[in-house]
């Protein structure tokens, strides 16, 4: 029965005169609203406590990977020893090079300071470049670029000749290619005014000038230097300087002013063959001034 329905059939009627019955009926109804309400409540609890417990799983789950991810990013690379690979190598030797690696003192990858090691290849004279490469975990990749040399000279110090390369950047070192007497297109260059050797010390810029232009006169097809045994330089005044090209098999020497060319070397080699031909007497063939001239011994 409803509570309206109850309501209108007893109304106006003595409180004792309600069957008990009535009251039973309603209590009833009652008691099994409460009844379900707790099975919800019960319900919820537990799905609460699942809830809960599938946090915790997933928050242990999360904790480990991290763990997991120190230990690979952190623990491990600190730990194993690093692995050093070199590339570029052409005349100095793997061994040259991880002995000096070596001195900065980091046997594991987390401890290889990049910066250090370029920093101490670069001091090898014979190497003109050097790129360094860490990678995970334990690898390092060490990539050097070789100065090769474009002309040598020989130097006098402490009473002894000693015998250096020079690049294309003016650069003296004694390491690296080992240049045989006539090694081919690579010429001999005397006069170059240095007191002392060191190595990795630079020439004054208007010398490093005359070394580019002798590395791009190699590169060409024609192999130029090939056929002159020495370069010397002659300091002139107010800082100039002028070159005296001594060619092979001619005791002919050839003067020219520093714009060392193509062009040049091209007008050499024509003007040795005529004046071989029309004068054996020759001692020297003057090209500068933009004129062709020789003179008798």
């Amino acid at each position: 029965m409803s509570e309206s329905a109850y309501s209108k059939k007893y109304t106006n009627v003595p409180f004792s005169d309600i069957p008990f019955s009535e009251f039973d009926d309603f209590g009833l109804k009652s008691s099994k609203f409460e009844s379900v309400k707790k099975d919800n409540k019960n319900v919820k609890r537990k799905v609460d406590k699942k809830t809960l417990v599938l946090k915790i799983i997933v928050f242990f789950l999360l904790i480990l990977l991290l763990l997991e991810g120190i230990l690979h990013t952190i623990i491990i690379p600190s730990l194993a020893p690093v692995k050093v690979q070199f590339s570029g190598i052409k005349n100095l030797t793997v061994e040259q090079l991880t002995s000096k690696v070596n001195e900065i003192g980091s046997a594991t990858w987390i401890q290889f300071d990049v910066a250090k090691a370029v920093s101490i290849l670069s001091e090898i004279p014979s190497i003109e470049k050097v790129s360094v490469d860490k990678q995970f975990p334990d690898k390092v990749f060490i990539k050097v670029t070789e100065r090769i040399p474009v002309a040598r000279s020989i130097v006098s110090e402490n009473g002894r000749s000693i015998s250096v390369q020079i690049d294309k950047n003016g650069v003296l070192f004694t390491g690296g290619i080992t240049l045989g007497v006539n090694d081919s297109n690579i010429p001999l260059i005397s006069g170059l005014p240095i007191d002392r050797i060191q190595d990795g010390m630079r020439l004054p810029s208007k010398y490093c000038t005359l070394m580019e232009r002798i590395a791009e006169l190699s590169a060409l097809e024609q192999k130029y230097f090939a056929a002159v045994s020495e370069i010397q330089v002659v300091p002139k005044d107010y800082g100039n300087y002028e070159l005296i090209l001594y060619p092979i098999h001619t005791h002919v020497k050839v003067l020219t002013d520093r714009s060392l060319d193509e062009e040049q070397l091209k007008k050499m080699m024509v003007a040795l063959d005529i004046v071989n031909s029309i004068e054996a007497d020759a001692g020297e063939l003057d090209l500068r001034y933009g004129a062709v001239s020789y003179r008798r011994h």
